[in-house]
């Protein structure tokens, strides 16, 4: 039995032992990751794509997050719940920012969100923040931007734009934020930004120097087939293990070897013999 992993204890975690960090969108998922031995279970837009089937994350809602955060939540897991906000879910006004992660916060029973964005989410963060709302930014490549960066794309290649990303990750830290994602950025940059910032940098695709790593479950577990980024690295193929499983399942079921007798449900040898006898009375 290990101690509950909260807020605070993640932000000490700066620069000791990596964090472990995954995703999970349902019960099932949240208490394997647990198990596991997670850090932080993302709750994470991610679920539009992997689970609902969407090209993209912009279809996650602020219902859907909820509904999935409080799946993940009812696991009560020993890692931290993290929420993802959606995308227009904190963009429109700081009021309603708020109010869409205290959803995620009172009906969700995320234990903290997370947002995409640098300095122009500032406003956002200090109002979470003020609102005893605990926030993880999130820097390089963000999904919810997909159409105004032209699709995925790497981050901070040229200069100036790594000199951006590390200035918007000291300004994230400043003003309070306990961690920060780097997604898609090149992994010196990310080098860069875990020594400049006092709180502990999560990587995916961001290369080995960030103090914790994530991925998405059904990558790691090689839930679904495609192409994947190259940043991901497949544990297992669950998603052939399963076919084999059920094909198993539909050939017992085809030749009558499914059920089996001891997969039966049986009367007494006595109210079996009533049984038949009284069937055959009334035909």
């Amino acid at each position: 039995m290990r101690d509950k992993v909260t807020v605070p204890a993640i932000v000490a975690s700066k620069g000791g032992p990596k964090l472990k960090v995954v995703t999970a969108y349902d019960t099932p998922s949240a208490q394997i990751a647990d198990r596991a031995g997670a850090d932080i279970i993302l709750v994470g837009d991610t679920l539009a794509h992997v689970v609902l089937g969407f090209d993209d994350t912009l279809p996650a809602t602020v219902d859907i997050m909820v509904h999935h955060t409080a799946a993940v939540a009812r696991a009560k897991p020993d890692a931290l719940v993290l929420g993802d906000m959606p995308w227009l879910s904190y963009h429109i006004s700081i009021e309603e920012a708020v109010r869409n992660a205290g959803r995620l916060m009172q009906e969700g029973r995320a234990e903290a969100v997370k947002i995409e964005g640098g300095r122009k989410r500032l406003p956002v963060v200090e109002a979470l923040l003020s609102a005893e709302i605990p926030v993880m930014g999130h820097l390089g490549l963000t999904p919810q931007s997909i159409h105004a960066m032209g699709g995925y794309r790497v981050q901070g290649r040229k200069v100036e734009a790594a000199t951006e990303l590390v200035a918007d990750a000291r300004a994230l830290a400043a003003a309070g934020v306990f961690a920060i994602v780097l997604e898609g950025v090149p992994n010196i940059v990310a080098q860069i930004v875990t020594q400049e910032v006092p709180v502990p940098t999560i990587g995916i695709g961001a290369g080995p120097y960030c103090d914790g790593q994530v991925l998405v479950y059904h990558d790691v577990l090689g839930l679904h087939h495609g192409r994947l980024p190259k940043f991901v690295r497949q544990y297992t193929h669950l998603a052939d293990i399963a076919t084999e499983a059920l094909e198993h399942f539909f050939a017992d079921i085809e030749f009558g070897a499914f059920p089996a007798a001891t997969e039966s449900y049986h009367m007494d040898e006595a109210s079996a013999r009533a049984f038949h006898t009284l069937t055959r009375k009334e035909e």
